[in-house]
């Protein structure tokens, strides 16, 4: 355990030596959402691309399952380890790894289950249901190894550990983007061949991942004779996993609303956004690796109480996030032609795909800002602040935004609606700061 990184260290040198490994592996996922996208695409297929863009709810709602576990469980043990309690945490730790993955496997049973209903829910047609059916099913097999990923991934930085955490995804990524064009175009899989090239992928992570926390971890462990749910226990993680998983899972709503909203417009439109929305990410998860990479610091100073070295770490952090917003929007703004052009070759086609990547982008400078506050709110343990801010940007104000906008605006509208729910979800954000977080921390 680095006490001294957490306690002593310059703000700027400690923040960023645990933020930019948590960037760099999801820079890495991203290039491989990339690359994956440009091989479905070169396939020239637009019902396989927006069968697959269809299923991207479900894999942001894995995601969502792991935070339950990953962010709530680094959340609590941050705070015990400023308590300086290593033996509590190494049970936390138990508890988390061996709930998520008996979560995934009835996750997994459930899904199959209901497989049918949930693809037409998603907005599959005839002319998409077969290819979304074949990613559906593969990656839900898999599932269980997504879920249990984010769960080391986040716990291993609550111990300092983020470099350990950047190569688990980092082995993982490279993996899947080695297997992708051999499953996609040399075994003629297509569909089915990204889904399993990319839970192969999260297998060899999550191997990587407990052979690490067996050997190197000196707080984490897996030992099956340490768990039991204890209800106090379990409930301070669910207290703020549930609304840290909000965030992806109404990001699995966000989706799903567009892509439905999108549906009287054709499937062109919908595979188009599919891949806009994966160029997005590329700023998206970059502020998110820079909010969530200083989540244990704020954690473990609010533990021990150190609160002007913590009124510092959230004044850096929404400079560094809400700065790279703005790096972003205008970087990517300006070379939007010629990113969806590698991936499009209509002239139509890439025309609205330059507009819906602009509109987009818009909020990402708010998204950085509204990010930190969430952090704030996890790593603190207000678990009410943190799940009504989750649930604003794709959820509560997004929906009614969406609805107004493409009655008045058409297809328009719907475009415009996300950075529309930024600004009302910025709005937010500052109101919960100054109810749940102001008095405890600045008076």
């Amino acid at each position: 355990m680095q006490n001294d990184l957490f306690e002593k260290e310059a703000i700027p040198k400690a923040y960023m030596k645990m933020a930019l490994p948590v960037v760099m592996g999801m820079v890495v996922t991203l290039v491989y959402n990339l690359v994956d996208t440009y091989f479905i695409a070169l396939t020239g297929n637009t019902n396989l691309i927006a069968g697959i863009s269809l299923c991207a709810p479900l894999f942001t709602l894995l995601l969502a399952i792991g935070d339950i576990f990953g962010i709530g469980g680094s959340s609590v043990i941050s705070r015990i380890l400023g308590a300086h309690d290593t033996d509590d945490a190494r049970k936390k730790s138990v508890l988390c790894f061996y709930s998520a993955i008996i979560t995934g496997l009835v996750f997994t049973v459930i899904m199959l289950a209901f497989k049918k209903q949930i693809l037409m829910v998603l907005g599959s047609t005839a002319q998409t249901y077969t290819y979304a059916d074949q990613y559906y099913s593969w990656l839900i097999l898999g599932s269980t190894f997504v879920i249990f990923s984010l769960v080391p991934s986040n716990l291993l930085r609550a111990e300092g550990m983020s470099l350990q955490s950047m190569i688990g995804s980092i082995v993982g990524t490279v993996v899947n983007m080695i297997l992708d064009p051999i499953f996609i175009f040399g075994l003629g899989m297509g569909a089915a061949g990204a889904a399993i090239a990319t839970v192969i992928g999260y297998i060899v992570t999550c191997i990587f991942f407990v052979v690490i926390i067996v050997k190197k971890s000196n707080v984490l462990s897996m030992d099956f004779r340490q768990f039991s749910i204890d209800a106090v226990s379990f409930g301070s993680i669910l207290a703020i996993g549930l609304p840290s998983s909000i965030t992806n899972l109404m990001q699995t709503v966000g989706i799903t609303l567009t892509n439905r909203f999108l549906q009287p417009y054709g499937d062109d439109n919908i595979a188009i956004m599919g891949i806009v929305l994966k160029i997005v990410n590329i700023a998206l998860l970059v502020i998110v690796g820079l909010a969530f990479g200083g989540q244990p610091l704020i954690g473990y100073n609010y533990g021990a109480g150190l609160k002007d070295r913590l009124k510092k770490i959230l004044a850096f952090g929404m400079a560094v996030t809400g700065g790279t917003g703005i790096v972003f929007l205008v970087l990517l703004s300006a070379f939007a032609n010629g990113l969806i052009a590698r991936f499009l070759t209509d002239p139509e086609m890439i025309k609205m795909g330059v507009m819906m990547l602009r509109m987009q982008l818009l909020g990402m400078p708010l998204m950085g800002v509204c990010l930190i506050v969430i952090c704030s709110f996890q790593a603190t343990g207000k678990a009410t602040g943190a799940f009504v801010l989750s649930a604003c940007r794709q959820g509560i104000v997004f929906l009614p935004v969406m609805i107004i906008l493409s009655m008045a605006m058409g297809l328009n509208g719907v475009i415009s609606a996300q950075f529309v729910s930024d600004i009302f979800t910025t709005v937010v954000a500052f109101v919960l700061f100054k109810v749940f977080l102001w008095k405890e921390i600045f008076d």
